[in-house]
C-alpha cells in the first residue's frame, strides 16, 4: 500500500462500499438524488435549490437534439463505418461542439459574464440601465468586428422557440438574474446598432440561465455535451433499425468530382 494521498470530494470506493461526494451511493444516493441534481451536485460541490434544479434539467432537455446537425451526423456515419463501436460514434458527435454547435452555450455564459462581473452592482439595474449596457456592448463588439455569442440560428431565423419557454422557466423558479437580463437586452437593442434583426438561440440562452442557475461559466460546453450525448444515444439507437448514414455517403461518393485544387 502506497503511502501517497490523492485528495478527492468526488468518490472513492472499497472491497464494501462506495462512497459519492461523501455520501454511501447505495444507502443515500441510489433512488433518492435524479440524475440532473447529481450532475449540478457533482460539478458545484453543493445541491442545487429546486429552482436550480429545474432550470437546469429544462436547459438539457432544450440541448439534447436539434435533429440532423453535423453532430448528429457525424455520431451516425460513424456508427455506419465502425458499427463495433458505439463509444467511437457518440464521441465523433461530441468532438464537433464548437463555435458553431453546442459551444456556443459556454461562449455565450463566459461572454455575458465577464460583462456582468465588471460592474459594480447590478441588484437595482432597471430595464433601462440593461438596455444601456448592452447598446454598449453591441457597439464595441461592432466597432471590433466581432460576432457577439448567442445571436442568429440557421435554422429559425426569425425566433428560436426555446426563448419564451426558457424565459418563463427562469422566472417561475426564481433564477432569473444578470446574464439572462443582459441577454435578453442585447436582444432588444441590437437591431438599431446592427442594422438586422438576429434572433437570440437558444444555445446560448442556455448559457446565460446555467450562469444564472449558478453553474461555473468555465463548465458550461460541459452540460451542453452532456446534454447532446442523451440525443446522439437517441439517433444511433434510430440508425440501428432506420439508417440514413448510408444514403448520405452514397449521395456525396457518387456525385463527387474532381477540381482543380483552389490554391491561396
Amino acid at each position: 500500500m502506497s503511502d501517497r494521498h490523492y485528495p478527492t470530494a468526488i468518490g472513492t470506493s472499497d472491497a464494501t462500499s462506495i462512497s459519492l461526494l461523501g455520501h454511501d451511493l447505495a444507502s443515500e444516493v441510489l433512488g433518492k438524488v435524479s440524475f440532473g441534481e447529481l450532475a449540478y451536485w457533482l460539478a458545484t460541490q453543493r445541491r442545487p435549490s429546486p429552482g436550480q434544479l429545474r432550470m437546469f434539467e429544462a436547459v438539457l432537455v432544450s440541448l439534447a437534439d436539434h435533429g440532423f446537425t453535423p453532430t448528429a451526423i457525424a455520431a451516425r456515419m460513424t456508427y455506419y463505418s465502425a458499427p463495433d463501436s458505439l463509444q467511437g460514434a457518440i464521441a465523433a458527435g461530441l468532438l464537433g461542439g464548437g463555435s458553431r454547435f453546442l459551444g456556443v452555450t459556454e461562449d455565450t455564459g463566459v461572454f455575458l459574464h465577464g460583462i456582468v462581473t465588471a460592474q459594480e452592482d447590478t441588484s437595482a439595474f432597471t430595464e433601462s440601465d440593461w438596455d444601456d449596457l448592452a447598446r454598449t456592448v453591441v457597439h464595441s463588439a461592432k466597432a471590433e468586428g466581432r460576432k457577439l455569442p448567442g445571436l442568429g440560428h440557421p435554422v429559425h431565423k426569425h425566433a428560436d422557440p426555446r426563448i419564451p419557454a426558457l424565459l418563463e422557466i427562469a422566472r417561475e423558479t426564481e433564477t432569473y438574474g444578470p446574464h439572462l437580463a443582459l441577454f435578453e437586452a442585447i436582444g432588444r437593442v441590437h437591431p438599431d446598432i446592427l442594422g438586422r434583426t438576429l434572433p437570440l438561440n437558444g444555445a446560448g440562452m442556455g448559457g446565460a440561465a446555467l450562469a444564472d442557475a449558478g453553474l461555473p461559466v468555465d463548465l458550461l460546453r460541459g452540460f451542453a455535451l452532456l446534454a447532446r450525448t442523451a440525443g446522439l444515444v437517441g439517433h444511433l439507437a434510430e440508425e440501428r433499425v432506420r439508417p440514413v448514414a448510408p444514403a448520405i455517403y452514397a449521395e456525396v461518393d457518387r456525385n463527387a468530382v474532381y477540381t482543380e485544387p483552389v490554391l491561396d
